[in-house]
């Protein structure tokens, strides 16, 4: 019978794995160094409902998670919640490859000031960007034994910030999160320095990469660039946005979506953005009138009462700026907003031709012709503008079709 090997014994000198106890009650800002707020920030970028963040800071704050244990890529602790159980919560990240742990290593090593500040529990800014070791949104993946879907749940998002003071204290912590220990990097780090001394003393610089003069400096020519591909047909269209309770409107989300998908793909065919020079107060105005409703229904009066609200406006200006634009687009806009004294000419042989055509008598003023419930604008292109009113009320709202001729235009206000 073949004996039994005897089973191997733990490593104790093995530092990928550190189990760190209860923290106080966090109080005050989550993070005092600058990479343990890069944590806070990539965990609060990532969220999806800040109410569960403030709820997992609270936790946080009551002091409800356990011993934090680290090792390469996880993060795990038991959090206290509304149960008698507690949950088993983990924020798991990317290791680092072994050439971003070379780059890293090389970067620290070639200036002692780096190695210094590593052994001071300090963490530079250049050293840091060396191997992208600060997590960004997206990096830090929540998971948590709770029945709550929330990315991250109240438990993770204590737990994360928890572990940001863990950071301030000790950034060797966040150096095991991506794959090392500290015995393993000062190691190395030590193996070298001695190599680069060594070299010194001996009169020999260390091999640095280079290339030839020559070879950098000789023609070559370049490959031809593909040609690029062609513009499609008709702009894309945004996907479904389900409503969920403190998410944005997705009624608002699909509009903005459209829009944007429409002005990439003019911009894409003809070189030129067609709302490039309008204000915000005309865009707003341009949005609502091409939502694709009709009527003041549910959906619409929101759109209204929140573009009015971004462009200090009330919904009934929106309402009435909208049936302009329908009306003539910016022309029409400018013809509702901005009364001007048209010089002589087609104003002034407006009315005779009003009269001879057996309409009512229109008072003047600047450049309106009204009676007590009909109007005429003139434009500055040119062209005459139906509005009405009810009986003696200075109640205006753009009607019918713009037209050259007074006679047109007011036949078209009163449909016929």
């Amino acid at each position: 019978m073949t004996p039994r090997r005897p089973a191997r014994r733990a490593d104790p000198y093995d530092d990928r794995r550190r189990t760190f106890p209860a923290l106080e009650p966090l109080t005050g800002e989550s993070a005092a160094s600058w990479w343990g707020n890069e944590w806070v920030e990539a965990l609060e970028d990532t969220a999806l409902d800040p109410a569960r963040l403030a709820r997992g800071r609270a936790y946080a704050g009551r002091g409800l998670v356990d011993a934090i244990t680290v090792t390469p890529g996880r993060v795990t602790a038991y959090v206290h919640g509304s149960r008698p159980r507690p949950y088993r919560t983990e924020i798991r990240l990317r290791t680092l490859t072994d050439d971003d742990w070379d780059d890293f290593l090389a970067a620290a090593a070639a200036r002692p000031d780096h190695i210094a500040a590593l052994l001071d529990k300090d963490v530079p800014h250049a050293l840091a960007a060396a191997a992208d070791l600060l997590p960004t949104a997206g990096d830090l993946i929540p998971d948590c034994s709770c029945p709550d879907d929330g990315y991250p749940c109240k438990h993770a998002a204590a737990l994360c910030y928890q572990t940001a003071r863990l950071l301030d204290e000790d950034p060797f912590v966040l150096f095991l999160m991506r794959g090392r220990g500290e015995r393993e990097i000062l190691a190395d780090l030590s193996h070298r320095n001695a190599t680069r001394s060594a070299a010194e003393r001996a009169g020999v610089a260390a091999p640095l990469a280079t290339v030839p003069a020559r070879e950098a400096l000789a023609a070559r020519a370049l490959p031809v660039l593909p040609p690029p591909f062609p513009a499609p047909a008709h702009p894309g269209r945004p996907p479904a946005y389900p409503h969920d309770a403190g998410a944005p409107d997705p009624l608002a989300l699909d509009l903005l979506a459209t829009e944007a998908a429409a002005r990439a793909h003019t911009l894409l065919t003809t070189g030129a953005d067609p709302t490039a020079g309008l204000s915000e107060w005309q865009d707003a105005v341009r949005l609502a009138a091409a939502h694709p409703g009709s009527g003041l229904t549910a959906s619409t009066r929101a759109l209204y009462r929140d573009l009015a609200a971004a462009t200090h406006r009330t919904p009934t200006d929106l309402a009435r700026a909208v049936a302009a634009w329908r009306q003539g687009g910016l022309a029409a806009l400018a013809v509702l907003e901005e009364p001007w004294d048209p010089p002589a000419g087609p104003f002034d042989r407006a009315r005779p031709a009003l009269i001879s055509a057996d309409f009512p008598h229109f008072r003047p003023w600047r450049n309106h012709l009204s009676t007590r419930s009909l109007q005429l604008r003139f434009g500055r292109d040119g062209l005459w503008y139906g509005y009405e009113s009810d009986a003696d009320r200075e109640d205006w709202w753009p009607r019918g079709t713009p037209d050259a001729d007074p006679v047109g235009a007011l036949t078209a206000l009163l449909g016929g």
